[in-house]
């Protein structure tokens, strides 16, 4: 039974840890940039698009380019968001990987 105890403390610690862990997640923030720094998309934590900035002398063109630069910079935010996100995960979760034989944590 002294196993089990101790599985289950550990189950707990591990609970809050990963509570912990996600309210960091939802506090990482990411930039994207797309031509040369032209365009920049902000990212917080679960996506929530929390900034963009067009440089001015972009306005003068078309805005199909506009659009592009866009989705290019949002696409560079999203991928750094979910990078910085991984590691936070793995930080909270480092030291449960023997916890239990078999049991695989969810990054």
């Amino acid at each position: 039974m002294k196993d089990l105890s101790k599985i289950m403390q550990q189950a707990q610690e591990m609970q809050a840890k990963m509570q912990e862990a996600q309210q960091k997640v939802e506090q990482i923030e990411a930039e994207g940039v797309a031509g040369a720094g032209l365009v920049k998309v902000r990212l917080k934590g679960k996506g929530e698009m929390i900034g963009l900035s067009i440089d001015p002398s972009l306005l003068e063109d078309e805005a199909e380019i506009i659009e592009d630069l866009v989705k290019a910079a949002h696409g560079d935010a999203r991928k750094r968001l979910d990078e910085e996100m991984e590691k936070a995960m793995k930080e909270a979760t480092a030291g449960f990987s023997g916890m239990m034989p078999g049991f695989k944590m969810p990054f």
